[in-house]
């Protein structure tokens, strides 16, 4: 029997009885990450990185049983030896390494390999098997260097200034939200939000990240507060009448996705900035390459064309489905407007 099984409730381990950011509830779940795919409600006990609790407990409630561990910390389960190390991706994120009778097994969760400065950055974990996310896994995504889209960002903002337009950017609210604010706090006067983000970014603020204090967009923003000003707000938020009350606005998109010109047009979107929270295609082949793996189990995203192009490489690979998105929009829960 294998260290890790891929089962109807998610990624099994039988020596431990635990699973690995499992998509039905069960006894004992082990979380890469906050993101609602990742991390769902009704298991009976929850183990993250410790940096990862307050959003946990945001999401899913601040009664749920977790617990903490730093990073590199390890813990044994039924004799198996668990270990959470960072995988860049958002705050608290981790990759779960596995080890039991000789044979170890990382779970990456989703990662990137750019460091953003806000979370820790990702570490290699060597390994016997690793399971790996393909969000972007094809060759087309290849992300521009980090300082120079943020400044091509930064330009985009200046101009809607020169022009009298508030700058309106969507991101996710957990994650790419926070990577924007830390770039943007030295650079922009008046930084806005959507109730979403604003609710996130003070919890972090309290946990102690450098992130600047935002006003939070409500019915009673006085107009003149919005001109040259730069606000954020969740995917979501696209066309409603939320984001009507900016006009004259103009919109850029941050997600991978805007790597492709279709869907950003597809967005409506005056600007799409290709700024992801996941690896490109050479990240992902960096990542697998540096866990010295010989097996490579693929999940969500480019599953199929990922795992056929390492295999063409001389790696083992398999894709496998699971009930993870290849995106990360989540739902805050009661974010007021």
């Amino acid at each position: 029997m294998e260290l890790l099984q891929f089962t109807d409730k998610g990624i099994w381990c039988a020596a431990g009885d635990f699973y690995i950011d499992p998509w039905k509830p069960v006894k004992r779940a082990v979380i890469t990450h906050a993101h609602s795919d990742h991390a769902r409600p009704g298991n009976q006990h929850y183990l993250c990185q410790q940096s990862g609790i307050p959003l946990l407990q945001m999401r899913l409630g601040a009664d749920i049983d977790v617990q903490g561990i730093p990073y590199g910390e390890t813990i044994y389960l039924n004799g198996v030896k668990i270990s959470l190390h960072p995988a860049g991706h958002m705050i608290g994120s981790a990759q779960v390494r596995v080890e039991h009778a000789g044979e170890v097994w990382v779970a990456s969760g989703d990662y990137k390999l750019e460091n953003d400065g806000i979370c820790t950055p990702f570490e290699p974990v060597p390994c016997h098997t690793f399971i790996t996310e393909s969000t972007f896994g094809l060759p087309i995504y290849r992300w521009e260097p980090q300082q120079q889209l943020l400044a091509r960002i930064s330009n985009w903002i200046y101009e809607n200034q020169q022009a009298g337009k508030t700058s309106v950017i969507t991101a996710y609210s957990l994650g790419k939200a926070q990577r924007l604010l830390y770039y943007l706090k030295d650079k922009v006067p008046r930084i806005m939000a959507h109730g979403a983000i604003s609710q996130v970014n003070e919890l972090l603020i309290q946990q102690g990240y450098p992130l600047p204090s935002i006003e939070r967009v409500t019915p009673e923003t006085p107009k003149t507060a919005l001109k040259n000003a730069v606000v954020i707000a969740p995917p979501s938020a696209d066309d409603s009448t939320w984001m009507r009350r900016f006009t004259p606005f103009s919109l850029g998109v941050c997600s991978g996705w805007m790597q492709v010109r279709g869907h950003m047009r597809r967005r409506n979107a005056d600007a799409g900035f290709a700024l992801s929270d996941h690896a490109d295609w050479n990240g992902l082949l960096d990542a697998v390459t540096a866990t010295g793996a010989s097996q490579v189990y693929v999940t969500h995203g480019f599953s199929s064309v990922f795992a056929r192009y390492l295999t063409e490489k001389g790696i083992a690979a398999t894709e496998v489905s699971t009930s993870y998105s290849d995106d990360d929009e989540e739902i805050i829960p009661n974010p007021e407007t």
